[in-house]
């Protein structure tokens, strides 16, 4: 029997504290079978990462490799295993195997770029350091990998900046950047986390692809069970540094045995859950979500408070710096969506189809071209973009806004008190003693301690950030939360909490919600009514329960298809994905077909479902 590529055993990592040192992985061990994938789960904290690091001996200096192997079997190396464990991190023999023979892709694209070059020196950087190569060889290697990570424009790619990529392509950049070496081992750290599901699907795609073609064997760490039900042969299940249960992908899935793989299996949502039917966070967080100092909002059945109408948005951009030439790109166009009272409207899309933008200009952060944004108080509508003074303060205390990134949207510098009183300082609410009774309500609102206001927020985890966000947003009793991608950084059991959260206060205060998500499963779960979005346009709208039993739009079905499954019964079909031309209106089949210059128009299949086709006018011509 030939060796595992990497055989991990009886690892433990140990961290520096301020209060001692803790194992944050405790007597680890497993192994990596050449050609085959490992899946590695559990929540944040559990030790996935921390393994990753030691594997590739980039462990931050407070922590240091205190036992065990980490034994790697190079298909191109003659010698017996080399136990990287033993080896110095900076020694060169390390220098050469990281990057070169084990490459990772982390987690977060934007802060593993440098800013300061563009994607494809970076690309190429990678293949010049391993490998004896001209610059004109890396950046043809360079160019050629951007093609296989699916880049739109591989060449112009090589010239682009960070800054100018999606969060999509900058991943899809970081995957480049990890397979231009051809690694043995591919480390994947939580690699599609931050995509929508179409691009997951192509990226967890690509993976497999080339894992067939050159035999790479692949570390999935990763929180998404559905993404493990897809990918791994073999899964390794981690609690606080320890393995709680491994085996084989069939096994885990069919016959879990241990009570944490079981909870994280009963926290994931999933489109098959019964109506009223909540998610089982492993640990619940005891929130009172109804102040006793804030009254609930009073909705009428027929109340409509935000009435987004024929929304337009337009983007000059240059083709080059000195070429004189201009694009105009349509981000939003023609978009209509209504937001009841007390209820949840969930907008579905992949990156950059124009969901953000449309939260913006509710919260006029962004002005429309064309079109109106009505916000009815209860005194009747108001077009958005025309108030000023008291009455568009009024209008900001009325609508808030709960953000992807739940530490870069909190100011490190300020303690819970001073982020949860801000806003009523702002708006000059309240005495300082009514301030700090407000600031204990919102902790006890969202489930977190009173002790915590004199905290930072790098003390708490993203959970717990989250639900910090989530209080700010609250405090000055807002009628409205834009809930941009609340959940997506977070673990399937924080997820879990987080979301029914915002249910339970949503019931207590009457609230109303736009749901801005990627994640089908989950707006599944928290919405009433679903907006399918794509190139600016909305391209079909129902009550959540239609759309997902009878979707019409091929665009809503490839997004549907899409959704990696828990459920081995439910596998991605890769093959229906590969194209890769759903997101192409012109590609689309008739009636649904929209041409350069044609919006299209909707069109009423059932009650309250309805779906863009083309204008009746082209439709006849051809």
């Amino acid at each position: 029997m030939s060796l595992p590529l990497l055989s991990v055993r009886d690892l433990t990592v140990e961290i520096a504290s301020d209060q001692g040192r803790f194992k944050a992985v405790d007597g680890l061990s497993f192994d990596i079978p050449r050609g085959k994938t490992v899946a590695i789960v559990g929540e944040s904290g559990s030790g996935k990462s921390v393994t990753a690091q030691a594997i590739l001996r980039i462990l931050p200096n407070v922590a240091h490799i205190a036992g065990g192997s980490i034994l790697f079997a190079d298909p191109r190396g003659k010698e017996t295993p080399l136990d990287l464990a033993a080896l110095d991190g900076a020694s060169e023999r390390m220098r050469q195997i990281r990057g070169g023979r084990i490459a990772m892709i982390f987690q977060e694209p934007m802060t593993s770029l440098s800013p300061l070059h563009t994607a494809g020196d970076q690309v190429a950087e990678a293949l010049r350091v391993h490998a004896t190569v001209s610059d004109a060889e890396a950046r043809d290697r360079a160019e050629e990998v951007f093609r296989r990570v699916g880049f739109p424009d591989p060449k112009r790619a090589l010239s682009t900046y960070p800054f100018e990529l999606s969060g999509g392509l900058r991943q899809r950049a970081m995957i480049a950047m990890a397979l231009i070496t051809r690694p043995a081992l591919l480390v994947a750290d939580e690699p599609t986390t931050a995509l929508d599901v179409t691009t997951q699907a192509q990226i967890l795609d690509l993976i497999r692809e080339l894992q067939g073609e050159t035999g790479m064997s692949v570390l999935l760490i990763t929180h998404d069970l559905g993404v493990v039900a897809n990918m791994a042969d073999d899964v390794v299940v981690m609690y606080r540094g320890r393995m709680m249960e491994a085996g084989e992908r069939e096994d885990i899935f069919r016959r879990p045995q241990h009570a944490y793989l079981k909870a994280l299996m009963r926290a994931v949502p999933r489109f098959a859950m019964e109506p009223g039917e909540r998610l089982k966070p492993l640990r619940e967080v005891k929130a009172e979500a109804k102040s006793a100092r804030q009254q609930p909002i009073v909705c009428s059945p027929d109340r409509v408070v935000l009435d987004v109408r024929g929304i337009s948005k337009s983007y000059t951009l240059r083709s080059g710096w000195f070429s004189g030439r201009t694009t105009l790109v349509r981000a939003v166009d023609d978009v209509s969506l209504a937001v009841p009272c007390g209820r949840t409207l969930g907008l579905v899309g992949e990156s950059g189809c124009g969901k953000t933008t449309v939260s913006k200009m509710i919260s006029r952060a962004l002005k429309p071209d064309t079109g109106a944004v009505l916000f009815d108080d209860g005194s009747g509508p108001k077009n958005v973009h025309d108030l000023s003074g008291e009455a568009l303060t009024r209008y900001r205390r009325a609508v808030q806004f709960v953000f992807q990134d739940p530490f870069s949207s909190l100011n490190p510098r300020m303690t819970v008190y001073e982020l949860l009183t801000e806003p009523l300082v702002i708006h000059g609410i309240g005495t300082a003693d009514e301030r700090f009774e407000r600031s204990k309500d919102l902790l006890d609102m969202v489930g977190l301690d009173r002790r915590s206001l004199r905290r930072y927020p790098h003390s708490f985890s993203g959970g717990q950030r989250q639900r910090l966000g989530i209080a700010r947003a609250l405090a000055l009793e807002p009628q409205v939360l834009l809930c941009d991608e609340p959940v997506s950084a977070l673990d399937v059991s924080v997820q879990a909490q987080v979301l029914n959260l915002l249910k339970d206060l949503q019931k207590a205060l009457g609230l109303s919600y736009l749901f801005v998500s990627h994640n089908l499963a989950v707006v599944d779960y928290v919405a009433d009514v679903i907006a399918v979005m794509c190139r600016g346009h909305i391209v079909e709208q129902a009550a959540a329960q239609d759309l997902f039993r009878s979707p019409a739009h091929p665009y809503t079905q490839a997004l549907l298809a899409a959704v990696p499954d828990p459920d081995l019964d439910r596998p991605l079909d890769f093959g229906a994905l590969r194209t890769g031309r759903f997101s192409d209106p012109s590609a689309w089949p008739e009636p649904y077909r929209l041409v350069p210059g044609d919006a299209g128009s909707m069109r009423a299949i059932g009650a309250g479902h309805t779906v863009r086709v083309m204008s009746a006018d082209i439709r006849e011509a051809a």
